[in-house]
């Protein structure tokens, strides 16, 4: 441990953040999470030092878990001022869910708004002080809760979340705590003290000032021994990763919304666990416990009805459906029955021959493709309509809301979207599509086609569309073919 008047701690802080600036882009703006504590306080007087207080930008969070949440606003604002540092600050409101922490819940929304905010200032990376001790709490913490390879792994010196546009950054991960307590010193530095990091009741607290002082009396080396550790697990997790990714590939649908449920099985129990684990997070789902995954195992080998097959976490409920399985939001009850309907605001265009109608509520297109005459598809009714049924028609989209019907077959009846999606094999997740009107007629459905009895109704009113077409100059000889294309990115 370095005493408070050793130089070399300032020095071994500053190479830090040297190292870490050398890997920003030129002239990038550096984003530093600011609490207004003692590490995030060198982390940012650190990084005006060596980078330049015109890069710097200081996002501080606002949990209001404390009474003295304003008077710390107010003091980190205050410095990045004295700075010269950009400062934004955001309000949060930690709610826990069942079975979560408090912990866990306010730091779930310190990050999510720290990616806000890094979105509207339009940096893509944001630097943390988490330091050589965090690592060391968190493998302890880890080891204590009995967690895998990617709990042991602990903290990266840099890390994106899945789907996340924002990069955390942890330059000072192999700088202790007593270094950090040096800089501050040497350098008159203020900063606030959070009275619930003295409460040991939360877990993190109770290893801070029960257990690490005596692991450092017996253990002198036990920080660098762990963060070897995690070093290793994150090495070890990496090749379990690259396992489950060729797994994927080769089980899962081509949009990896589902796996084939006997490729699935046919792997041993570990390396299918794996897989679901992987799956899980490349959808974004929450991870889930190794009791909750082998009873969703133990399910999938032991029951073979669709409809006795039921896992229940975060929110999504996993499925099976024709040889697929799927994770579903809510409790949709059966199956194969309807996904649940998401309300959508409701869309209109007076159609004058608009190749493409964007939907950006759908993440999405309707595409309008003229058929040559020599087509076989012109002279399809449920493949191509007549440009004049559609042309100064209003036409709108919306979402289902259960019990549309249409009519697919030129000699059957007219059946519910329902059944007819359930005839056809689309699973649930994908029935969440824009339904296409002509005034009050529904006249096509994504991956169903076009609705001929909407198309009968509109050629019963043709003495209008051959007026209109007459009008037109020949307008009645053209036909359209309707496609619907989702958006190849997912925002």
């Amino acid at each position: 441990m370095t005493t408070p008047t050793d130089p070399s701690a300032e020095r071994i802080v500053l190479d830090a953040l040297g190292a870490a600036l050398a890997q920003e882009p030129a002239d990038a703006r550096i984003a530093i999470a600011y609490s207004g504590g003692l590490d995030s306080t060198v982390l940012l007087d650190a990084t005006v030092r060596i980078a330049g207080a015109a890069r710097c930008v200081a996002f501080h969070i606002h949990h209001g878990l404390s009474a003295n949440a304003d008077r710390w606003l107010a003091h980190c604002e205050e410095h990045a001022a004295a700075l010269g540092v950009s400062f934004a600050a955001r309000h949060v409101d930690v709610r826990r869910d069942p079975g979560v922490s408090l912990e866990a819940a306010a730091r779930d929304a310190r990050y999510r708004a720290l990616d806000a905010l890094c979105d509207s200032e339009h940096v893509r990376r944001i630097w943390l002080a988490q330091h050589a001790d965090d690592q060391a709490e968190t493998v302890l913490l880890q080891l204590l809760r009995g967690a895998g390879l990617a709990g042991l792994a602990a903290m990266a010196p840099e890390y994106r979340p899945a789907g996340a546009a924002v990069t955390r950054v942890r330059p000072l991960l192999h700088v202790l705590r007593a270094q950090l307590e040096d800089y501050a010193r040497a350098r008159a530095l203020r900063w606030i003290d959070d009275e619930s990091n003295a409460d040991t009741r939360f877990a993190r607290n109770a290893l801070r000032h029960h257990v690490l002082p005596q692991l450092a009396v017996h253990f002198p080396g036990f920080r660098d021994a762990l963060a070897r550790t995690a070093a290793h697990a994150a090495a070890a997790q990496r090749l379990v990763d690259e396992l489950a990714r060729l797994d994927l590939q080769a089980v899962a649908s081509e949009d990896g919304q589902s796996l084939s449920r006997d490729a699935l099985l046919a792997f041993g129990d570990e390396r299918a666990l794996n897989l679901l684990r992987y799956w899980m997070r490349a959808l974004g789902l929450p991870a889930a416990s190794t009791a909750r995954l082998t009873d969703a195992l133990r399910q999938l080998r032991d029951v073979h009805d669709d409809h006795g097959l039921r896992v229940d976490h975060a929110g999504q409920t996993l499925r099976s459906y024709r040889g697929q399985i799927y994770w579903e939001a809510g409790d949709s009850g059966d199956p194969a029955d309807e996904t649940a309907l998401i309300e959508r605001p409701v869309s209109e265009l007076t159609w004058r021959g608009e190749p493409v109608w964007r939907l950006p509520a759908w993440r999405g297109t309707f595409v309008f493709t003229e058929v040559a005459a020599g087509d076989p598809l012109a002279a399809e009714p449920a493949a191509a309509i007549p440009a004049t049924l559609l042309t100064n028609q209003r036409l709108r989209v919306r979402a289902r809301s259960g019990g549309e019907r249409m009519r697919c077959d030129a000699h059957g009846p007219s059946r519910t979207l329902k059944n007819l999606f359930q005839e056809r094999g689309v699973p649930s997740w994908k029935r969440d599509v824009p339904l296409l009107f002509v005034d009050d007629l529904l006249l096509f459905v994504p991956l169903l086609g076009v609705n001929l009895t909407a198309l009968d109704a509109l050629h019963a009113n043709r003495a209008k569309v051959v007026q209109r077409a007459d009008e037109q100059g020949g307008a009645a000889e053209r036909r359209i073919r309707i496609d619907w294309r989702e958006d190849l990115l997912i925002a």
